[in-house]
């Protein structure tokens, strides 16, 4: 029986953090022997938000280093920059066809925009689509994302949909893949972990950059039991043996926070060892990418072959 496909990207878009980790990036290697597994690097996506040249090619190439660093296999896992497969922009302007206005306003990122007052881009209201288009050419059976990703796996979902009733069965329906005790992982001030928060723990951090954001992690004051606290370090060590811990350090923070900051060094350090030997050799990198992008562009050719003769584009 033949491997399902799974299917996720990540922006590249700075240091990744604990949160990126263990919400999305470790399901990655969990899958990697049980599926076939595509992660490709959303370089399109990212132009939305930075419009630099120099930054933009080295967070490329750092993000593909960084799952490289966390166990992701190039002989296991298809990893791959998006703009290579530019068989995946040519479908979205097909989807683009088939969507209407009042579908595409609907999107959390297009909504927030709106809300917040500012002028959304054409790319930020149709990324939706491009994701779609991301998910569905390589057949995706299920898509590894965090809980507040869920709309897009809806949305690619429902265009596979629209585009089967038009012309006919092409695109499976992918299911979404979410671990639920870390769909959410909570950032040092207690909200969701993210760079735009400014409340990360860097996952490849020195133990100084380490010290520093758990240092940061707000407890609730006057209280007993510092939950933010604890719903960090349980990724890190099994609740069983948190508890007689905190049980013990009730109002003693710093310790628990000096006992978190080893743990997490300690589970780090060989991820960051990788990491550092990895950079040494950028060219390898750049060429597992490029052996990604073609295994990746061939499943693509194949399915817009496909998809040109349905729609009737020669």
């Amino acid at each position: 029986m033949s491997k399902k496909v799974m299917v996720s990207g990540v922006k590249p878009s700075g240091r990744v953090h604990i949160g990126n980790y263990f919400g999305a990036m470790k399901q990655y290697v969990d899958l990697q022997d049980t599926h076939d597994v595509f992660v490709f690097i959303a370089n399109y996506h990212a132009l939305i938000g930075l419009q630099d040249k120099d930054q933009l090619l080295k967070d490329t190439l750092d993000i593909a280093m960084d799952y490289l660093a966390i166990g992701l296999d190039p002989e296991k896992t298809t990893l791959y920059v998006q703009s290579d497969v530019p068989e995946v922009t040519e479908l979205t302007w097909i989807f683009n066809t088939l969507v209407t206005v009042p579908f595409m306003q609907r999107a959390h990122a297009y909504k927030d925009a709106v809300a917040k007052n500012t002028e959304p881009t054409v790319g930020l209201f149709d990324y939706p689509v491009l994701m779609a288009a991301d998910i569905l050419m390589p057949s995706a059976d299920i898509v590894a994302i965090g809980q507040d990703q869920k709309q897009h796996i809806e949305y690619a979902r429902d265009i596979a949909q629209k585009f089967n009733n038009t012309y006919g069965e092409t695109f499976k329906l992918p299911e979404h893949l979410i671990l639920e005790n870390v769909a959410v992982v909570p950032g040092t001030d207690g909200q969701k972990m993210s760079k735009s928060y400014n409340n990360t723990i860097p996952l490849f951090g020195t133990r100084d950059e380490i010290t520093k954001a758990v240092m940061s992690i707000v407890t609730n004051s006057g209280g007993e039991f510092p939950e933010n606290l604890f719903a960090i370090h349980k990724l890190f060590r099994k609740e069983a043996e948190l508890k007689p811990l905190y049980d013990a350090n009730k109002t003693n923070f710093k310790t628990l926070k000096d006992t978190l900051i080893e743990d997490i060094d300690v589970f780090v350090a060989p991820m960051r060892e990788r990491r550092d030997k990895i950079a040494k050799d950028p060219n390898k990198v750049l060429k597992i990418l490029e052996a990604g992008a073609k295994k990746a562009r061939t499943r693509a050719q194949e399915k817009m072959k496909e998809v040109r003769e349905k729609v009737g584009i020669l």
